[in-house]
């Protein structure tokens, strides 16, 4: 090991910036842009991460994102790509120069670089492939056959993998150049002579074993894996469950073909949460990228149009009472009260039950459990709500029976609507359908017929004491 003198620097390189993206700092990089001074941009953008790079991008039209990213270098490049929206990313793609995308993708993990790879047309997916190593556009192709909301479709071939007869030493040094080009390196996986997946060392027992030692004599046999062909849900469900960080993937037959590590999981986790709060409000996940308004609208409309014939049933239902209403007009004024805040605590049910159900911790067979439990809870709602209505219907109406005739009514419908948006999605579950998909809609049409229903006629019948 050489010596170190008075002369050597052994300071560190200066540390990337964290910075907050405020509407200055963007005015500053928009002029900088439009006035192409690159020296003064790359002042401000060389020093942050790819994830901020990523951002200023994403708040910039796309021909100025796309002036930024020919600045950036090729790794903070393939880094800064991931992090971008769908549209930039996929307008840049566009535009992008073949020879400068090749660049971009060398270093790119094999999972990463086969997103990229996978936006791309067809024919000029397979120009790139040709011109990458051989190697590396293998691990690609093989990646892009497998479903891209799968286990197969999220992992990435590169593992930092040896043979059950391997000594430490040997395995301790094939780590050492697997972690040179790849980084979040937690275990090493054991495979038998046919890459068959029989244990892992975590990345620090290698330290304190001897040099000798074989690895099949300290490794784990109990390795939590699965296979190519799992949900990409589920797979979050099983890293969440066990307190892991890295999972191997293997075929059918346990040999081992990749891993996914955690920053895979937390991006399936936020995906998967971005969709099911789409999909809550009758939209599609789809929508919370940059889409014109004309997309999105058809996105929105069959959902609308559902709800619309659905809601057509509470004017069919006002329709029926207007001698009712016509003799305490007032009763009019309480509906939008009873019908927004009894839907409001369905959906906040519906919420909490999608949410269970995708995590795993509401099971479907146990379905008692999840309905007591915001039984429970609607009822405290609806008594406080109900209360509180009827105190104000009474004063208001100076009669105590429009206010206990307000006040049951809000009572009666926040606990339907809580019962309904409780069973509805774990129905939906079990017959096969997203829940995510059919809770929203589905609830707040029914709940507005039900409650407006409930209210008239309560009203009805009390109404020869008002």
């Amino acid at each position: 090991m050489p010596e170190l003198d008075e002369h050597t620097d052994i300071s560190p390189s200066p540390p990337r910036e964290l910075i907050e993206v405020d509407d200055e700092l963007m005015g500053d990089i928009e002029e900088l842009v439009r006035s192409k001074s690159d020296f003064l941009l790359l002042n401000i953008i060389q020093d942050l991460y790819p994830a901020d790079i990523a951002h200023i991008m994403n708040r910039l039209e796309n021909e100025q994102a796309e002036y930024v990213f020919g600045l950036l270098p090729g790794e903070v490049g393939g880094e800064t790509l991931l992090h971008l929206d769908g549209s930039h990313r996929e307008d840049l793609l566009k535009k992008l120069d073949r020879s400068r995308l090749q660049e971009v993708l060398i270093g790119m993990a094999s999972d990463d670089a086969a997103d990229i790879v996978g936006l791309l047309p067809q024919d000029e997916a397979a120009e790139i492939l040709a011109k990458m190593d051989v190697r590396e556009s293998s691990k690609v192709e093989e990646l892009l056959h497998y479903d891209e909301r799968t286990a197969g479709g999220i992992m990435e071939k590169e593992t930092a993998d040896v043979n059950y007869k391997d000594t430490v030493k040997k395995a301790i040094k094939e780590v050492r150049e697997f972690a040179k080009t790849h980084k979040n390196v937690y275990s090493v996986y054991v495979t038998d002579d046919n890459g068959v997946l029989v244990g892992l060392v975590p990345l620090q027992d290698l330290l304190i074993h001897a040099p000798n030692r074989r690895m099949h004599k300290i490794m784990n046999p109990d390795v939590i894996s699965v296979t190519t062909d799992v949900d990409q849900e589920e797979v979050a469900r099983v890293v969440k469950k066990y307190g892991i960080i890295s999972i191997p993937v293997t075929d059918n037959a346990g040999k081992l073909l990749g891993r996914i590590t955690v920053d895979d999981i937390v991006d399936v986790i936020e995906e998967e949460h971005e969709e099911d709060v789409a999909r809550l409000v009758g939209s599609e996940a789809i929508e919370l990228e940059r889409r014109s308004p004309a997309q999105i609208a058809f996105l929105r409309l069959p959902w609308v149009l559902i709800t619309l014939v659905l809601e057509m049933f509470a004017g069919v239902v006002v329709h029926q009472f207007d001698k009712t209403l016509s003799q305490v007009i007032l009763l009019a004024s309480f509906m939008p009260i009873i019908s927004a805040i009894s839907g409001n605590t369905g959906l906040q049910s519906a919420a909490m039950i999608v949410r269970g159900i995708a995590t795993g911790t509401i099971n479907i067979k146990s379905w008692w459990i999840p309905v007591t439990r915001q039984f429970q809870t609607t009822l405290i709602i609806g008594s406080v709500c109900g209360l509180a209505l009827a105190t104000v219907g009474a004063v208001w109406h100076g009669r105590w029976v429009f206010g206990l005739a307000v006040g049951i009514s809000m009572f009666l419908s926040i606990n339907i609507s809580g019962f309904v948006g409780t069973v509805t999605p774990m129905i939906s579950k079990s017959l096969g359908f997203d829940p995510a998909i059919t809770a929203g809609p589905f609830e707040t049409a029914f709940q507005d017929v039900v409650g407006i229903t409930i209210f008239l006629s309560i009203a009805t019948m009390l109404l020869r004491w008002l």
